[in-house]
């Protein structure tokens, strides 16, 4: 019985390079079996860094390795879809990185694409869901630990003001809401379970770059709220603080959980404040053997592919319906 699935990658992308595939290295249903690049040289240089077998000068090349079972895609936003449905069409499952479109109709085409190939896999890669700490916030507000969810509040933020950097390319899909303010829209899908009815947003959008810095929004989801502040220019911070009528759970790393240290997150209510730790790990380990394991069993995927065009269409929504700070 065959127990590992073989990976191909596509690009030689930071993300992929320094998280995604060390950390599927170590995963037990996992191998990665090749990389491209549209450079052979960028392509093999990273293979022998990473010890990766086989390195290609194009990512078509990739798609025509028989002996490769996946594909992870961690190319700039606008070439996910495009590149999934190949990746589909050359009969490869696919992970692809978020967010999953440029908008929630390119989402879409993927989902139409898949229904086309029922045997294979496609996941959007929020990693984020699948670390242990992520798992028992969810398990805590479904067994009613905090009382009835009625609010939730998120931040994320780094600064990066290189023009060169994809998350300041506004025809690729940049800016801080695409890049991380997605996450704050996703783990609040996730936690209330459900869409919201309305959205509402605050953009301040860089002069030169011409994406947005610095993102609030405002989500209802008609049995509590969401609000939820982004920036690609502040300082480095995240935290999450998500509050019920009786108690309170707030997470330290909600997103890159360190793969070094414990994580950990509190729950309080009104007699007690617990301390919650977690035991090392790597959430893109967790992530990358899950997929494979979907793929091994013909089980369904942890994230099935429609709740990625769901989170489009918030994101979309909210983008159409934010006021540019300092407007009249």
């Amino acid at each position: 019985m065959k127990m590992k699935i073989r990976w191909g990658i596509l690009s030689t992308a930071t993300i992929g390079r320094e998280q995604v595939i060390p950390a599927m290295q170590r995963g037990k249903f996992c191998q990665v079996t090749a990389i491209s690049s549209r450079s052979i040289e960028k392509a093999e240089k990273v293979a022998k860094e990473l010890g990766i077998p086989k390195a290609y000068g194009s990512y078509e090349e990739l798609l025509a390795d028989p002996e490769i079972d996946a594909i992870y895609n961690p190319l700039p936003n606008h070439l996910h879809v495009p590149w999934s449905i190949k990746a589909l069409e050359a009969g490869k499952h696919v992970l692809c990185e978020k967010p999953i479109a440029l908008t929630a109709a390119e989402g879409q085409k993927l989902v139409d694409a898949l229904k086309n190939y029922p045997r294979l896999k496609v996941m959007e890669a929020f990693m984020y869901r699948h670390h242990p700490q992520w798992q028992e916030a969810k398990k805590l507000v479904q067994e009613g630990r905090i009382g009835k969810l009625r609010t939730i509040h998120s931040f994320f933020s780094f600064f990066e003001d290189d023009p060169n950097s994809i998350c300041n390319q506004a025809d690729i899909g940049g800016g801080g809401l695409m890049d991380i303010g997605c996450y704050s829209i996703s783990l609040s899908r996730f936690l209330f379970d459900r869409e919201p009815a309305s959205v509402f947003g605050i953009m301040d959008y860089d002069p030169n770059f011409k994406t947005d810095r610095l993102t609030c929004g405002i989500m209802d989801f008609e049995e509590g709220t969401s609000t939820f502040t982004c920036s690609t220019q502040l300082v480095s911070y995240q935290r999450v603080n998500i509050f019920g009528t009786t108690g309170q759970i707030e997470i330290e790393i909600p997103f890159n959980a360190p793969t070094d240290k414990p994580t950990r997150i509190w729950l309080q209510t009104d007699s007690d404040k617990k301390e919650i730790i977690f035991d090392i790990c790597n959430q893109y380990t967790i992530q990358g053997d899950l997929f494979a394991q979907a793929i091994l069993n013909n089980t369904k995927v942890p994230t099935p592919l429609e709740d990625a065009v769901a989170n489009m269409k918030v994101l979309e929504a909210l983008r159409q319906n934010a006021h540019l700070a300092g407007s009249k």
